[in-house]
């Protein structure tokens, strides 16, 4: 059995991360962490975990975590970079939630969260954690940065066209939305339900953080730093989900990017490549580590091709995907503990 620790436990991440734990094969939950809820029974703060997790919350720092063979750290940025040194120092493996360790420049790090790195060493050796992208290096990593939310969504949709050079680089366009429990479960008044219901908005349009790590993660596949893409984030009134919606230029019309995308993903459990003119909905992928894409080819040389993912922020944009790198670390089947389908409705 794999001993895990969860550290920053009652956001929606970390919950979510122990609905999903609780009942992996192999994995027994040692330790979970709330410095807000220290003392407390898990199954008091979320009664849903009533009989599949039986521990009370401790501290962050507590000493419960080095018996860990990895610790999920699922804290706000510019958190677990204080502890991640230590748990390695100790043999503990790490997968990072946050975006402490998934931009490799200091400097672009520092400029996008305002935070000086407390381990800057660290950010050449962390492995970004999209294992359609990077599996064998995941699978010899100590410390994970788990891709975010926006970024798995878009960067999957983008991947076979950039590898295979079908489309201009410099001029992408992503218009892409998400659910309330995006922004996390701290009380804000902008994510209040008198705020978000009946209502839909952009946000963050001169700049979100997640697009340096998606322009440096798509720079590496082709190896130009040339990759230009504007990125507009939305809230819609929904607790889960990500729909992205990407234009693209081919580069040659005659080309079929549907068969690129079929051929490429035809042997990635978690990605869904659906028939061309699909129109994939968040539903169908809610609570599951599966992201669903759909092909739009253009009628004609002067209309963008438009390509459609969706996935569940809180899974395969999260915690999903973080036990999916789990598996792959421990050299365990890929889709343990993963399988469940979609909720209807």
């Amino acid at each position: 059995m794999i001993s895990v620790g969860v550290i920053g436990a009652t956001g929606y991440t970390g919950v979510e991360l122990l609905r999903l734990l609780s009942v992996h094969e192999s994995v027994e939950v040692k330790v979970a962490t709330s410095n807000s809820e220290k003392g407390k029974a898990v199954s008091d703060v979320f009664p849903s975990l009533r009989s599949t997790i039986d521990l009370k919350f401790v501290e962050h720092d507590s000493k419960q975590l080095n018996s860990c063979d990895l610790v999920f750290f699922a804290t706000p940025h510019a958190t677990a970079m204080y502890h991640v040194p230590k748990l390695l120092d100790q043999g503990c493996k790490v997968i990072d939630l946050s975006a402490d360790f998934r931009i490799k420049s200091t400097e672009v790090w520092e400029h996008w969260y305002k935070e000086k790195h407390a381990c800057p060493e660290l950010l050449q050796s962390a492995v970004y954690g999209l294992p359609e992208l990077n599996r064998v290096q995941i699978k010899e990593a100590s410390l994970i940065a788990n891709p975010g939310c926006y970024p798995t969504a878009i960067t999957l949709a983008l991947l076979p066209a950039i590898k295979n050079g079908l489309i201009n680089i410099k001029d992408i366009i992503v218009d892409a939305k998400s659910g309330v429990s995006g922004a996390g479960r701290k009380a804000a008044l902008a994510t209040q339900f008198s705020e978000v219901a009946e209502s839909f908005k952009a946000y963050n349009v001169s700049g979100h953080r997640h697009l340096p790590e998606m322009v440096q993660t798509l720079n590496n596949v082709q190896q130009r730093n040339e990759v230009n893409l504007t990125f507009v984030p939305h809230l819609v009134p929904m607790n889960r989900g990500i729909h992205a919606t990407v234009y693209v230029k081919p580069t040659d019309h005659t080309v079929a990017m549907q068969k690129h995308y079929v051929d490429f993903y035809a042997q990635e459990k978690f990605v869904d490549v659906m028939p061309e003119g699909s129109h994939p909905d968040t539903r169908s992928v809610r609570t599951t580590n599966t992201c669903r894409i759909a092909m739009h080819s253009a009628n004609n040389e002067s209309q963008p091709t438009v390509i459609l993912s969706v996935i569940d922020n809180l899974v395969k944009g999260a915690a999903g995907q973080a036990i999916q790198n789990m598996n792959l670390m421990f050299d365990l089947d890929e889709e343990t503990g993963l399988l469940a389908p979609g909720l209807i409705p």
